[in-house]
């Protein structure tokens, strides 16, 4: 990819337009984690359904993966951009005024596929204006910027919402994406060469609604039980679907992902591994908020306190975790992050609604740390693992696995929470108030939900175990990362 000529002054005004567009798409995604308990009283919706608003984002976004690649292909990136950012911004103002579950939904739709576009987007034109020498330090400044906004999403919100309503924080958002969308109009250029690519459109539709399916019987479980017919024949349904779209990746010419990369065994288990632990991450960011309002009766802004300094620990250990990995390899970063992963989920497994709101803090903080440790060695690992043709594919696929992963563990932890509530609030004893009962009962639910968690974790160290570092691995290793779209995806957090 040739760098593109232009000043220094105009090269940082489009990279700040950039930068500020996926700050807001990101602030978009993680503004709800402490706004979600307010939006379900309002709209008097219970907790699985009101996961969608997250899930859903995350499963058009993560179809959207794959689709940009070829959008970029297309299109040129002024267009893009401008068409991406006006989605977006419809997107949000619908959500601002949304009468109910139903037109909020739909917003959360229309952001996810114009952020889904943003992200990709950013990463690509920080590669093109900036030389070889120099995308290390611009993506590590991007990841940076982009790890501020889930430290400082949810405590935004819960400081506002706890005064006004939910609906200020988008209100917020529709300023800064119009803002962006402005200085884009002026300053971004097109600096892409388009050609002609073939889109799959029925790998697009097999992706879509099997990943969709599988995802409303995850999501809806938790009220309807495992044992329902109408759960078991969408999973069934939704395997099947998804088998197809597999095969139909392996014969095509054209594939939308290129699933023969998977035969690299090292790039296989760091994918799994890397998809667990988006699914630990993602899954508590949205399940603590929901413990700490509704079951220590806390308030939204001490919910998104709770979240904030384990967020600032991830953005900042990004730059020491790089320049580790350089020096010694995934090996020790793996093992000494997922012992701690280990046992801070282990300790979450036992919250109570008179649980000091501090040991969440440095439990969560700690916890963080640990994920600190693990995402960029695990995915670099894998990344690197691949032959130099491979590596566009094999990121693409990181991205849409983390991505989906995030998405079906969020909807499943969220079941698991409203299954463990019912298993357990018969055992709860009521000689309490019934507001206590309540209390204690999301803690209960919270618990199992945590517990899964753990077991999963337990999993991911178990793949972990097989990733080593290739030994005729090009060293460069953090320009690897960099380069190929692995920046992390704290987005979902």
């Amino acid at each position: 990819m040739s760098n593109i000529e232009i000043s220094k002054r105009r090269r940082n005004l489009i990279v700040s337009v950039m930068l500020i567009s996926a700050f807001v798409a990101i602030l978009n995604q993680t503004l709800l984690n402490t706004a979600l308990p307010h939006i379900m009283r309002e709209l008097k919706i219970d907790e699985s359904t009101s996961q969608w608003l997250i899930t859903g984002f995350m499963l058009v976004n993560g179809v959207m993966i794959p689709l940009t690649a070829y959008l970029m292909d297309r299109v040129k990136t002024r267009p893009l951009y401008l068409s991406a950012m006006g989605t977006f911004l419809i997107g949000s103002i619908v959500a601002a005024i949304a009468p109910n579950f139903g037109v909020l939904m739909t917003a959360r739709v229309i952001q996810a596929m114009g952020a889904g576009v943003l992200m990709p987007l950013m990463q690509f034109t920080l590669f093109t204006l900036f030389s070889k020498e120099r995308r290390g330090f611009a993506m590590g400044l991007a990841g940076l910027v982009i790890q501020f906004a889930p430290a400082i999403g949810p405590t935004f919100t819960g400081l506002i919402i706890d005064h006004v309503s939910w609906r200020v924080p988008f209100i917020i958002i529709v300023g800064i994406a119009l803002i962006a969308l402005v200085f884009g109009f002026i300053f971004i250029s097109s600096y892409n060469e388009t050609k002609q690519t073939k889109l799959d459109k029925r790998s697009i539709l097999y992706s879509t609604v099997g990943f969709g399916m599988m995802l409303y019987a995850f999501s809806s479980a938790g009220s309807l039980g495992f044992a329902n017919p109408i759960i078991i024949v969408t999973l069934i349904v939704s395997l099947i679907i998804i088998l197809i779209f597999v095969r139909r990746q392996l014969t095509i010419s054209n594939p939308l992902l290129n699933l023969k990369v998977f035969k690299t065994r090292t790039f296989c288990f760091s994918t799994i591994t890397s998809m667990i632990v988006m699914m630990s991450m993602v899954g508590p960011a949205l399940l603590i908020p929901l413990y700490v309002q509704n079951a220590l009766a806390l308030s939204a802004l001490l919910s998104g306190l709770v979240i904030m300094p384990g967020a600032i620990i991830n953005g900042l250990m990004s730059v020491f975790t790089g320049s580790f990995y350089d020096k010694y390899g995934p090996r020790p970063l793996i093992i000494s992050g997922f012992t701690i992963l280990t046992v801070c989920t282990f300790l979450l497994c036992f919250l109570k609604a008179d649980t000091s709101h501090m040991y969440l803090i440095i439990i969560y903080a700690i916890r963080m740390f640990a994920v600190s440790l693990l995402m960029m060695p695990i995915n670099t690992a894998g990344i690197n693992a691949l032959e130099n043709k491979n590596i566009s594919h094999g990121t693409a696929i990181m991205n849409f696995g983390r991505v989906m992963a995030g998405s079906l563990g969020t909807a499943l932890m969220v079941t698991f929470m409203s299954m463990g509530s019912k298993w357990l609030g018969s055992t709860i004893a009521t000689s309490g108030s019934k507001e206590m009962i309540q209390r204690q009962t999301v803690a209960a639910g919270v618990d199992v939900s945590f517990a899964l968690v753990t077991l999963f974790v337990v999993v991911a160290f178990s793949f972990a175990l097989f990733i080593k570092e290739p030994r005729n691995t090009n060293k460069n290793i953090r320009a690897v990362s960099y380069t190929h779209l692995t920046l992390p995806t704290t987005p979902y957090v």
